[in-house]
C-alpha cells in the first residue's frame, strides 16, 4: 500500500480516520482461507461453497512433513525471530501453510482471485521469516495456490541468498522509514484512485462521496 500511495497508507494505517470496508471478494477470500485451513489442519467437513477445493487440500494433506496451518512470523527491526505480538516486532507475516520437511519447507499461499495478478513477493518474505525462524531450513519450495481457478505459481528461495534478498527488501522499508520520520507522505495517482480508494478527499480520487 505505501508503495502504492504514500497518503493512503498513512491515512489508513497510520492516522486511522478512514476505514476501507472490506469487499465481498476479501470476505470471500477470508471464508475460503478458514474452511482450507480447518481442513487441511483437522480434517473439518468443507462447507459445500467450498467442496471444490477438496481435491487439491487433500493433495496437500498427503504430503509428508510437519505441517503448520496459519503460521504466525514476526521479525525485530534487527531481524530476529520474535513472537507475532511480541513488544519488538517490527514485521509480522502470517503464511497459509508450512510443511517442514527436514532442511526443506514447502509455503503455501491460497489465492482465492484470478491467476493473472499473481504476486511472489510475499512467498519472498515469507520464506525469508521461516529461515529465521526455523534454522534448519536451506531452501523453500513455496507457491501461490488458485483454489478457484485450478492454477499454481511456484517460487523457490535459497537461505544462501537471504542477504541479497534483505536488501531489496530493506530498500523500501528505508522509504517507509523516513515518511515516518519526516512525516512526509505523499499523494501518488495510481490506478485505484479512480474507483476504489477510500481516502475521499485526495485530489487524485475519481470516486463520489
Amino acid at each position: 500500500m505505501f508503495q502504492q500511495c504514500p497518503q493512503k497508507y498513512y491515512r489508513l494505517r497510520v492516522a486511522k480516520d478512514i476505514k476501507d470496508p472490506p469487499s465481498q471478494q476479501m470476505l470471500y477470500g477470508t471464508e475460503a482461507h478458514k474452511a482450507a485451513e480447518d481442513y487441511v489442519r483437522d480434517g473439518t467437513a468443507l462447507h459445500p461453497h467450498f467442496q471444490f477445493m477438496q481435491p487439491v487440500l487433500d493433495t496437500l494433506r498427503d504430503i509428508d512433513g510437519d505441517r503448520h496451518c496459519e503460521q504466525k512470523l514476526g521479525l525485530t527491526e534487527d531481524l530476529q525471530p520474535c513472537g507475532f505480538f511480541d513488544p519488538k516486532v517490527w514485521w509480522r507475516g502470517i503464511a497459509d501453510l508450512v510443511i517442514l520437511q527436514d532442511d526443506v519447507a514447502r509455503v503455501l499461499d491460497y489465492k482465492t482471485g484470478k491467476a493473472e495478478y499473481a504476486d511472489t513477493k510475499q512467498l519472498e518474505i515469507i520464506s525469508l521469516a521461516i529461515f529465521k525462524h526455523f534454522p534448519k531450513v536451506t531452501a523453500t519450495k513455496s507457491g501461490l495456490l488458485f483454489v478457484v481457478h485450478n492454477k499454481f505459481i511456484p517460487a523457490a528461495y535459497k537461505k544462501e541468498d537471504e542477504v541479497e534478498l534483505w536488501a531489496k527488501w530493506k530498500e523500501e522499508t528505508d522509504r517507509l522509514k523516513a515518511s515516518y520520520e519526516n512525516n512526509v507522505w505523499n499523494a501518488t495517482k495510481n490506478f485505484t484512485c479512480r474507483s476504489w480508494c477510500p481516502v475521499l478527499d485526495c485530489p487524485h480520487n475519481g470516486r463520489k462521496s
